[in-house]
């Protein structure tokens, strides 16, 4: 099993921990790098985005997806980390199963640095190349692992397609059937408990961590996946333990949520930057009740510029 602790500041002065992202372009920004980037950043650390390829969307469709070829993912990654020191990598939306392969040699060599994968809902691509993905995420990627993240009824349809209980699968059958490949955690986002709530869950195969049930928003966001999966491995990163970053990271999206606003004529996007801005009276993030950041608090490197 890996460790989640990477190597603590020696200084005070030391720069902010470094996350590795690997994810898609999105033109919209409402997932993908920039929503990476922006959730990295807003909890303290340094975002080392690399592409993997690009959507072609708006705030309401994905229409297609051109993904990078292997040799130009592989090139960007393996760069910066032979200059760069890296605590944490989040894989995203790679695109290609040959970019899944790249990014697994990757994180093999790399064995030391903790791995984030997150999946997201592919509901919007052909069912052929949905299933030549989803094959080489388990096989290549999954073993590499440290916590798997992603919507309950998008992990429960991959890991569990044969489930036939009366009841639905839950956190921890989840978190088992990823067990059984190679990953030690399960962040499972998204169950309904009831018409007002939301839980999240964070799980071993043994036994469920934590959880945190949040009121649900009735809006339909874009994003929420890759702001939750990116916050968490970059509190992660920070030096914080596993139950803290999960905590952190769900009320983190929840302001996020909260704060949320439709740039088009689509889906909500998350304000990862929500607490920079004032409110009514002209309050800055900080101030006592006023503040946006109520019930959040920002981890080491604070970036509050």
């Amino acid at each position: 099993m890996q460790n989640l602790s990477p190597t603590e500041p020696e200084t005070d002065s030391a720069p902010p921990s470094c996350v590795l992202v690997f994810n898609a372009n999105d033109p919209s920004g409402a997932g993908g790098l920039s929503s990476d980037i922006s959730a990295i950043a807003s909890v303290g650390a340094h975002a080392l985005p690399v592409m993997t390829g690009t959507y072609i969307r708006d705030t309401t469709h994905i229409f297609e997806h051109f993904a990078f070829d292997e040799e130009v993912v592989t090139e960007q990654a393996r760069i910066l980390l032979e200059d760069v020191s890296v605590q944490m990598i989040k894989v995203g939306f790679c695109g290609t199963p040959e970019n899944i392969s790249a990014i697994a040699e990757i994180a093999t060599d790399y064995a030391d640095i903790p791995l984030i994968a997150y999946m997201p809902d592919l509901s919007w691509w052909d069912e052929v190349q949905i299933d030549l993905y989803l094959d080489a995420f388990r096989e290549l990627l999954l073993p590499q692992a440290t916590v798997l993240a992603g919507n309950h009824s998008t992990l429960s349809r991959w890991l569990l397609p044969d489930w036939n209980a009366d009841r639905k699968p839950t956190a921890r059958d989840i978190a088992r059937a990823a067990g059984e490949l190679g990953v030690a955690y399960t962040l499972v986002t998204g169950i309904a408990t009831s018409d007002t709530l939301i839980e999240n869950v964070l799980t071993t195969p043994e036994s469920v961590l934590c959880t945190e049930k949040l009121e649900r928003i009735e809006a339909s966001f874009a994003g929420a996946g890759d702001t939750l999966s990116a916050t968490f491995a970059a509190l992660l990163s920070t030096g914080c333990d596993l139950s803290e970053a999960f905590t952190e990271a769900v009320h983190y999206l929840d302001h996020c949520l909260e704060a949320g606003f439709s740039p088009g004529m689509g889906h909500v996007v998350p304000d990862r930057l929500f607490w920079a801005q004032g409110d009514d009276d002209d309050n800055t993030p900080g101030d006592d009740d006023t503040s946006p950041l109520s019930g959040f608090d920002h981890p080491p490197h604070d970036t509050k510029h």
